[in-house]
């Protein structure tokens, strides 16, 4: 598996942008098709330009893995239409307060974990998303979508997680996972990481020691 740096709209930050699975790419309606379709390649899937409840936060406002997409009940009905028509998965406007949906739940093929913010959700998750949901929170936080990075492959983990979390989040995950940072230091993985079980793909920031503990953890 490869690892890429790259920037999106000039900035390293790019999960906020864009999210993936293993055969598509939702980025933001607009977004130069050149960048696009080089991202597109390394990540060997299908761009699919969106808006999320209007805005290009595609990363906070989606969650997604091969089975379906999550996104927030401010999303437009148009956009869902949208979604379900160009990926074919499962899409879903979550029954939650909560719009940062991508922030509070982080999942893979085998498993969700789920903000405790989100209780109440976990049956909706688990139908759309078509895993077992496992509520928790990781270093003291309660964004788990934030702190967690997953693919089928690996799964990397905000670096004040207890080694008992990091020992769940492999468990429920049914992945490698161990502590990591992005963009020098940036401990909020999913903010600067695009990642599926073909390539991994990181801010422009990322040091070399990182690179190093992404190729261990999703085995590059």
């Amino acid at each position: 598996m490869e690892i890429y740096r790259y920037t999106f709209y000039k900035s390293p930050n790019i999960g906020i942008f864009v999210r993936a699975n293993d055969s598509v790419m939702l980025v933001p309606h607009g977004f130069a098709e050149t960048k696009s379709d080089k991202l597109a390649e390394y990540l060997q899937v299908r761009p699919v330009p969106t808006s999320i409840a209007g805005t290009r936060l595609v990363g906070p406002m989606s969650v997604m893995n091969n089975n379906g997409i999550l996104l927030p009940s401010i999303a437009d009905d148009e956009e869902v239409r949208w979604l379900k028509q160009a990926t074919g998965l499962n899409v879903e406007k979550l029954d939650s307060k909560f719009t940062a949906v991508g922030n509070l739940i982080a999942a893979n093929d085998n498993g969700a974990l789920v903000s405790p913010l989100l209780k109440e959700a976990e049956g909706q998750i688990q139908d759309i998303l078509g895993v077992p949901a496992h509520s928790m929170g990781v270093g003291g936080f309660v964004q788990t979508g934030a702190v967690v990075v997953a693919t089928n492959a690996g799964a990397g983990v905000h670096p004040k997680a207890t080694e008992d979390e990091v020992k769940a989040v492999a468990e429920a995950l049914q992945v490698p996972a161990e502590p990591l940072t992005i963009n020098g230091g940036v401990p909020f993985l999913t903010s600067g990481i695009v990642a599926n079980t073909k390539a991994v793909v990181v801010g422009s920031l990322t040091s070399g020691p990182e690179l190093i503990m992404l190729s261990r953890i999703f085995q590059a």
